[in-house]
């Protein structure tokens, strides 16, 4: 009987043990992060965020990685190589000038198993391959290229062919953003000073440019839209003009039959009609001193409205009207004058 309860007291020690060492194969991974799982060694599955369990230890064990941390690296070192004398950050362009280019990848995990069973060392694979991008997109383009007009084109490039490197050789990593650093594409120190100087120069002149489009679009509307006025407004006086003679030639037309049946008649007629014309727009009186008669009547009341009446422009008064007035003020200046000399002979 002892004996039994002997084994019994080591069969309990035995079964809680067991159970404590089935409870070490609990484990939590957190959100943002893969538990990767090996057996002796060798992957066996990869479980994402939440409560799970493994075989405990020596069957499998895992080892937790953060997939969505966002991991940057440096690329562009200073350090002089001395065969060369120049820094790491040099790169040989397609017109054989040589530039200097600094930035920082930002990668992140995307497979956690190829990130810690395909490459020994996954964040010296991402500047490898940094590098090579960079140097093979730099390679095909000029310095003026590198350095002003496709400077934004280097980083979309320098990560589309990383992120080819990457996939080709199932590190894992997933490339977000190439950012160059403040000053990240220059020339060497020793022409620094004269590129600064094309630099400026180019930006002078894009600004001249600027200006002078934006003077263009303020005056060229402006002239265009005078040009279609007085265009207009020449069109209207051609019209004008065009029709006012075709009206007079076809009047001169109808009045010639008449004329050349009676020359004289129409001759009369045509300078009554024109005298007419002019001196009913004439506010002057003329005087026949030869009645003899001492009283005169003159219609003031019409004179007073013809006066205070609104004066026609110039431009409508016949040219014609413009003659006859000396000769209307020498009439009466003369007739006036004739007057006063017969009323001094009056022995009254």
């Amino acid at each position: 009987m002892p004996a039994f309860f002997k084994n019994l007291g080591v069969g309990v020690i035995l079964a809680a043990a067991l159970l404590v060492w089935l409870g070490t194969g609990f484990f939590i991974v957190q959100e943002g992060q893969q538990a990767v799982i090996t057996q002796f060694g060798k992957y066996h599955s990869t479980v994402g965020a939440g409560f799970n369990w493994r075989m405990p230890y020596p069957i499998q064990r895992h080892e937790l990685v953060f997939v969505t941390q966002i991991r940057s690296v440096d690329i562009g070192r200073d350090n002089i190589i001395k065969a060369t004398g120049l820094r790491e950050s040099a790169m040989l362009t397609e017109d054989e000038n040589i530039v200097e280019i600094k930035f920082a990848v930002q990668y992140r995990l995307n497979d956690a198993r190829a990130y810690l069973f395909e490459s020994r060392n996954p964040t010296e694979a991402v500047v490898q391959s940094a590098e090579t991008a960079v140097r093979e997109v730099v390679g095909k383009m000029k310095m003026d290229s590198a350095l002003a007009e496709e400077r934004d084109q280097i980083a979309p490039r320098v990560r589309e062919k990383m992120q080819t490197i990457l996939d080709r050789y199932k590190v894992g990593i997933e490339v977000v953003g190439i950012n160059l650093q403040q000053g990240g594409v220059r020339p060497p120190e020793q022409v620094q000073a004269a590129f600064d100087d094309v630099l400026k120069a180019g930006q002078e002149r894009e600004r001249a440019k600027n200006e002078a489009q934006a003077y263009a679009n303020d005056v060229v509307p402006r002239a265009v839209g005078a040009a279609s006025r007085l265009k207009e407004e020449a069109d209207a006086y051609r019209e004008r003009i065009v029709a006012q003679a075709e009206g007079d030639a076809q009047r001169f037309k109808t009045i010639l039959p008449e004329y050349q049946k009676a020359p004289q008649v129409m001759r009369d007629r045509m300078y009554t009609d024109t005298m007419q014309q002019i001196y009913s727009n004439v506010t002057k009186v003329l005087v026949d001193s030869k009645q003899g008669s001492n009283m005169l009547y003159l219609p003031l009341d019409k004179i007073m409205q013809q006066v205070t009446a609104v004066t026609p422009p110039a431009a409508d008064v016949p040219a014609a009207a413009a003659t006859p007035a000396p000769a209307a003020n020498g009439a009466v200046d003369t007739r006036s004058r004739d007057l006063q000399r017969s009323r001094d002979r009056d022995p009254r």
